[in-house]
Formats: structure tokens, C-alpha cells, sequence
């Protein structure tokens, strides 16, 4: 009974001791074996492992990657053109010791006094890349090279923290708030002068279209004109020359035609009102057949002969005005077409600088 009751207690400290000696890494952790403050073992892969129970302690560190928001900052590139930038980085521990000197601490608080410190780091090594370049470069594909070099020198000061810097990103890069308004305004304005030169170019190039379409307009309608006064030369000429040759077929015919016509144009209209002395030429038809002279009744002339020759020159009368009539009518169509053509090129080359 004695017995029982000493190893009884004595079993159950050896199994508490043993249990106390045996802790387990996680995967996604890193540890550090204390033995009165100092290291005396770490341990990075996963599993179990043991310590000496109540004399040494273990500290556990987060081992994977972590995440580090940088708070925007205000920077002035080298054409002072200043800006905001937001950055953002992706850390590990990577040196159980050096991390541990750094911070004095474990677990949580030794990974957010890192990230402070980790933090600076990063904005002063932001400011002095980006304010080595110009804006310009900030916002064009080099940004990317400029990111690596932040990243560059930011891994060699946070080394000394025990921390590796994988990656530094430019998340956000703005005009402060207080010059977005001046800065669209000068956008605007350049913007409008560029519309505005636009426009005054174009108004020039479109006065040169017109002013070469019109020069255009005057050169073919007045070719069409003087090509159109040639013809109407032309036709009245070989007018007066029909004329002429009718004239000379049949003197009294052609007065006689002439009269009618004078006759046809004077008394157009409703009411026609003239004022003439009754001895006038212009009434000689009027007044007897045969024209100019009052026939003379000493000497009448046979009626058979008087009828033969009014025949023949109401006959020789009848051609001669077929033949003016064609002339004329050939001449007119022949004007016409040509006019016609002369128009057709003129609206044509007006269509052409509508287009």
C-alpha cells in the first residue's frame, strides 16, 4: 500500500516533466529554445521537438510571409512636381537570432515593433529613390525598375533587423489633393489652346479649298463664256449669211419677210399703241402687196403673168424661209448643247469642292 502510494505520484510527475520537455513547431511557425534569456536552440522545420522543462521556454515566430502597408507619403521628384505615394511590401523573418536581438521580444509584439521599424525603413528608402528621378519616370514604365531598387535597399538595411524584404510595390501614385484642381485646370487650358489651334488650322486649310474652288468656278465659267460668245459669233454669222444669200435669191421677198416680222414684234401684246406718219416704210406692205412703191395703174400687166410670177415668189419665198428656219433652228441647238456642257463641267467642279 505504501508503495502504491509513492509510485502513483511519482508516475504522474514523470509523465508531467515529459510533457513539459516535448513541443510542437507548426508549419507556418519558426522557434527559439531560451534557456534563461538566451538561445540556445532554433528550430525552423515542423515537428516535434524537446526542451529541459522549467529551465528553458520556447518562443514561437510567425514563419510565413507577411504583409506591410506603408502609410501614403509625400514625395518631391526632381522637376518638384510633388506627389503622393502608397507601397505596399511582403517580408519573412528570416534570422531567428539577429530578429530576436532586434526586437527583445517574441510572438506578436516582436512582429509588430519589426514592422515599425521595417515601416521607416521603407519610407525613407521611397523618398530618396523616387526624389532622385523625375516625375515622368515615377509615372512611366520605369516605376518597375524603381521598385527594385527600393526593394535593393531596403533589404540591405532590414538585414540587420533579421528580416528578408522580398517584394516592394507602388500602389498608388497621386497629386496631392490640395493641386489636383490647379493641375486640371492647367490640363484643361492646354488642352483647349491644342482644340483651339486645331480649329484655326483647319479654318485655314478649308479657306485654301474654297478660295481654290471659286478661282476654279471663275476660270471654267468664263472659258464656258468666251467659248459660248465664239459660238454665238459664229452662229449669227452663218445667220447673216443665210440671210444674205436669201436676200440675194429675192430682194422683195426678203423685205417682205423682214416687214412681217417687224410687223409680229411690234404688235406682241394685248394693247399695242403706235405713233407713226402714214407715209412711213414701215407700212408699205400694209398698203400694197408689192411692197415699197404704190403699184402704177397706167400700165396694167397681164393677169396670167401677174399670177405666174406671184407663184414663183411665193414659192422661191416659201424656200428661202425653210432654209432660215433649219439654219436657225441648227444654229440654236447647237448653242444649246454646247451652253449645256459648259454648265454640266461648272456643276461638276462645284460638286467637286462641296466633296
Amino acid at each position: 500500500m505504501r508503495k502504491t502510494t509513492f509510485i502513483l505520484p511519482a508516475i504522474v510527475v514523470v509523465i508531467v516533466v515529459f510533457l513539459s520537455s516535448i513541443f510542437i513547431v507548426d508549419e507556418r511557425e519558426k522557434a527559439l529554445v531560451l534557456q534563461f534569456g538566451r538561445v540556445v536552440k532554433v528550430k525552423e522545420d515542423p515537428g516535434l521537438a524537446f526542451k529541459i522543462p522549467l529551465i528553458q521556454e520556447v518562443a514561437r515566430y510567425d514563419g510565413r510571409i507577411l504583409s506591410l502597408d506603408v502609410d501614403p507619403l509625400e514625395i518631391t521628384p526632381l522637376d518638384d512636381r510633388r506627389l503622393v505615394v502608397d507601397a505596399f511590401a511582403r517580408y519573412r523573418i528570416a534570422d531567428l537570432n539577429q530578429f530576436r536581438e532586434a526586437t527583445g521580444a517574441s510572438g506578436d509584439v516582436a512582429v509588430r515593433m519589426a514592422s515599425a521599424r521595417l515601416d521607416s525603413i521603407l519610407r525613407a528608402q521611397t523618398r530618396q529613390v523616387l526624389g532622385s528621378v523625375s516625375s515622368d519616370d515615377i509615372l512611366s514604365s520605369d516605376r518597375a525598375a524603381l521598385m527594385v531598387r527600393i526593394r535593393d535597399r531596403a533589404y540591405d538595411q532590414a538585414q540587420a533587423l533579421g528580416l528578408e524584404v522580398i517584394d516592394v510595390r507602388l500602389k498608388r501614385t497621386d497629386l496631392p489633393s490640395q493641386n489636383l484642381e490647379a493641375t486640371f485646370e492647367r490640363m484643361r487650358a492646354e488642352r483647349e489652346r491644342e482644340a483651339t489651334d486645331e480649329r484655326a488650322r483647319g479654318n485655314e486649310a478649308a479657306q485654301r479649298v474654297r478660295a481654290q474652288a471659286d478661282r476654279t468656278v471663275v476660270e471654267l465659267t468664263s472659258e464656258a463664256s468666251r467659248e459660248a460668245e465664239i459660238i454665238r459669233g459664229e452662229a449669227d454669222a452663218q445667220r447673216n449669211a443665210v440671210f444674205a444669200e436669201a436676200f440675194g435669191q429675192d430682194e422683195e421677198f426678203f423685205e417682205f419677210y423682214r416687214s412681217l416680222t417687224a410687223y409680229t414684234r411690234a404688235l406682241q401684246g394685248k394693247n399695242s399703241t403706235m405713233v407713226l406718219s402714214p407715209d412711213s416704210e414701215f407700212f408699205n406692205y400694209m398698203r400694197s402687196p408689192t411692197g415699197g412703191a404704190t403699184p402704177n395703174p397706167s400700165a396694167p400687166r397681164p393677169e396670167a403673168d401677174v399670177k405666174a410670177e406671184e407663184d414663183a415668189e411665193l414659192k422661191a419665198a416659201q424656200d428661202a424661209l425653210q432654209q432660215t428656219e433649219q439654219a436657225t433652228e441648227s444654229q440654236e441647238e447647237d448653242d444649246t448643247g454646247t451652253d449645256n456642257e459648259k454648265v454640266d463641267e461648272i456643276d461638276d467642279a462645284q460638286e467637286g469642292v462641296s466633296d
